[in-house]
């Protein structure tokens, strides 16, 4: 069985918990693909080129350290602008949608790019003061520099990045389901996900 759940959405709207649960509870493979980006940028920040360090990637290179990082996280919503970085991605993102068994794919133009004929897509999404707030739940103990308010700024000024980027914005597919969180925990949005997912045919194929 062939069946791609594309999952699209700001930062730190939940997608990433969401669509590794979902993955878990399908027995579908998973990609983060914000990952691929964040790696790339990890080497460009060692000083190589960005498109060759795409090209570059290896699986060592998602398990370094720091790529969760602000600065990281920075670092890869600019490359991810750069049309021939995106272009060294995007062959290796479309082969694991497409594999046997089921693949989940998080990141921001899953939908509209990468997997534009998804059996499921879905759009995550969730108000700036919450996902700041979220986002600084999650780094305020390992950066004691960190505000809230710097924070909401930093999502903001990506999120204007992901949206005005003329190669592959971040935008709501139009056959899309959009699912807000603001007011979901994790498991609240799982079960919303799973219910879309299951009303599909394609599963019992």
């Amino acid at each position: 069985m062939i069946f791609t759940i594309a999952i699209d959405g700001p930062a730190a709207a939940g997608k990433g918990t969401l669509a590794k649960a979902l993955a878990q509870h399908f027995g579908f493979a998973y990609l983060d693909t914000g990952l691929l980006y964040r790696a790339t940028a990890r080497k460009v920040l060692d000083g190589l080129d960005p498109v060759a360090a795409a090209k570059a990637l290896s699986p060592h290179d998602f398990t370094r350290d720091g790529l969760r990082t602000a600065k990281v996280g920075q670092g890869a919503s600019k490359i991810a602008a750069m049309p021939k970085v995106r272009a060294a991605l995007i062959d290796f993102q479309q082969k694991f949608a497409r594999q046997q068994g089921g693949a989940v794919l998080d990141g921001r133009d899953i939908g509209t790019v990468i997997c534009p004929q998804a059996e499921i897509k879905l759009f995550v999404t969730a108000s700036d003061e919450v996902r700041a707030a979220r986002r600084f739940a999650e780094i305020s103990q390992k950066n004691e520099t960190a505000t809230l308010a710097l924070v909401l700024e930093d999502l903001r000024q990506r999120d204007q990045r992901d949206r005005d980027r003329a190669t592959a914005p971040m935008i709501q597919a139009q056959d899309s389901i959009l699912l807000d969180t603001s007011d979901l925990d994790a498991s609240q949005a799982l079960a919303k996900a799973i219910a879309i997912v299951a009303l599909h045919p394609g599963l019992l194929t």
